[in-house]
């Protein structure tokens, strides 16, 4: 069940409280187990979800999900003050260092990286013209809630707050979390967070448009972020202190991965420490809707991603047998002579996966297929290739021969021909006159051959 919170001490909730009344029948009862200000009094219900109001300034309270009883995931509507213009905004509650605003200090609260995403992405849906949408860093109180949560914020100054279209956006955007998993389930029945699509975010600044770029371009879900200054607040960042927060922040957030942003001296080696694995944003791309434990498997036997490792189009969703394979290696470098882009798009769309190097444009060997068999497609596309620089094409047994008919200079210093503007002229197939006689392009034309061997 969906328990959302209102907080009576904050005008934008109180705000959001009343359009999320108006947009669904809800059934009212009276509870009189708890105190009206802690949750108690009128209590809405409707279908997989339950509303509930409190006196107190949310980032101050504790377990507030207690009061909703069997709830799966909290989300509290709130305000977000700041310099930043109209904002719509949802993060997960901590403290990197001291809990000056709400919480404990060092301490995080249950994230939901999976419904942020969810929210995050209807916030973009429903944000009324000219309203920004975003996430930050985790920050303030509350840290014990007591269910997985965050803040669902409407900003950022009382224009905003006061707005009723604003309002009822981030209300929209609460009730789109029905029936929502706080997480995402680990892929292929595994027990461990390595197979589940969370990161947590290391670095940056309190607004997040790495971890938001994330969000929009890949099926990865980030849950706590830990910002510069969360960084800064904690000190000595190789401390065995620091090593327990980073380890709190991927816990809470049922994440194996950090993606660090920056590169600030001894985070990456502090993440490690703490049980993390650092990755990179391209790994975190190249993963994008590729079965994790295909993802371990390919890398363990072939190369890392962050070593040139590529994954095609083919392995999105394929959790297979695979086999690396040598594809014919001058064939391959002619094709890419001809047009890299072409070549490894070829190979992007025809492999589980294929190495490169020079910062990932060079496509190069092996690549990683289903089964070895489909080595000859992905030959005969590099083959295809060679015709847009070759006028002929054949095959002789295991070769590939290459024809094309160019200019010899030789036939042209033969027949007296200056070189300069003349030569230029026959090469580009135009007939020149040297001492009275028309030179023809034919005669001074040659054909050259190049044979590729299609061996492995």
């Amino acid at each position: 069940m969906l328990g959302i919170l209102i907080s009576r001490a904050d005008d934008a909730s109180v705000h959001i409280g009343e359009h999320l009344r108006e947009l669904l029948d809800w059934e009212t009862r009276e509870d009189g187990t708890r105190p009206d200000a802690d949750g108690g009094g009128t209590v809405y219900r409707a279908e997989g979800v339950e509303l509930r109001e409190f006196e107190g300034l949310h980032i101050d309270l504790e377990r507030p999900a207690a009061a909703f009883g069997d709830v799966d995931l909290l989300a509290v509507a709130s305000k977000h003050a700041g310099e930043t213009g109209p904002l719509l905004t949802a993060h997960h509650t901590g403290n990197a260092g001291p809990a000056d605003h709400g919480g404990e200090p060092d301490s995080f609260a249950r994230a939901c990286p999976n419904a942020h995403a969810r929210v995050y992405d209807a916030l973009r849906a429903y944000a009324p013209a000219g309203y920004e949408v975003g996430m930050e860093c985790s920050h303030h109180g509350p840290t014990n809630v007591g269910a997985p949560s965050m803040f669902v914020e409407l900003g950022s100054d009382q224009n905003q707050w006061d707005d009723p279209e604003a309002a009822r956006a981030v209300a929209r955007a609460i009730l789109d979390l029905r029936g929502v998993s706080p997480d995402r389930e680990p892929e292929d029945g595994a027990a461990d967070n390595r197979h589940r699509r969370h990161l947590v975010g290391v670095g940056g600044g309190h607004y997040a448009p790495r971890f938001e770029r994330v969000l929009e371009e890949t099926d990865w879900t980030v849950g706590h972020v830990i910002a510069d200054w969360g960084l800064d607040a904690l000190g000595d960042i190789e401390s065995e202190t620091s090593h327990d927060v980073l380890a709190a922040a991927l816990s809470e957030s049922r994440a194996a991965y950090a993606l660090v942003d920056g590169n600030r001296h001894g985070v990456a080696a502090a993440v490690e420490a703490a049980g993390g694995e650092v990755v990179g944003e391209t790994w975190v791309r190249e993963t994008d809707g590729v079965p994790l434990g295909l993802v371990e498997r390919v890398e363990r036997a072939v190369v890392p991603v962050e070593e040139g490792l590529r994954f095609g189009e083919r392995a999105r969703g394929y959790d297979g047998a695979f086999t690396a394979v040598e594809l014919p290696e001058d064939l391959l470098d002619e094709a890419r002579g001809i047009d890299r882009e072409k070549t490894a798009d070829r190979l992007a769309a025809e492999t589980l996966a294929y190495c490169t190097d020079q910062g990932g444009t060079r496509p190069t060997n092996p690549v990683v297929l289903a089964a070895e068999g489909e080595r000859e497609a992905i030959v005969d596309g590099l083959v295809d290739l060679l015709r847009e620089r070759y006028d002929s094409i054949e095959r002789e047994e295991n070769t590939v021969v290459a024809r094309k008919e160019t200019f010899s200079a030789e036939k042209a210093r033969t027949l007296g021909v200056p070189e300069g503007p003349k030569f230029g002229r026959l090469s580009a197939g135009q007939a020149v006159e040297v001492d009275g006689e028309t030179i023809p392009p034919a005669a001074v034309r040659e054909q050259r051959e190049r044979r590729f061997p299609l061996d492995k």
